[in-house]
């Protein structure tokens, strides 16, 4: 099963509510984010690996205990990035070893006694 999006309407008045209505769809396992959107900040949109929009409405019912529709569960494409390639051009052993050390040694002092 891969990632789905759904989309939750509840009636929220105040952020106690809202912060509420986070914290409890964010315990469900497979949760990845959700998020408040909305004019009226009355939707909750929950993204996911497998969860369940029917648990999760009920759960969002019995703690907040006020109305929670389920407005759309739809499948979320994940973007593929192009894999870039690096290209590395290979080194001989002789010039590896031949460039110049990063520390040098202080040059040798002779004091006159």
């Amino acid at each position: 099963m891969g990632k789905q999006k759904m989309v939750l309407k509840l009636t929220m008045e105040d952020d106690k509510k809202r912060s509420k209505a986070m914290q409890t769809a964010v315990k469900f396992y497979g949760v990845i984010s959700a998020e408040i959107q909305g004019e009226a900040k009355d939707k909750l949109v929950v993204i996911g690996n497998g969860v369940d929009p029917v648990n999760l409405t009920t759960s969002l019912r019995k703690k907040m205990k006020v109305q929670v529709n389920v407005e759309s569960v739809s499948g979320v494409e994940e973007k593929k990035e192009e894999e870039k390639k690096v290209e590395v051009e290979p080194i001989s052993y002789w010039s590896y070893y031949n460039q110049q050390p990063y520390f040098l040694p202080p040059p040798y002092v002779q004091f006159e006694v």
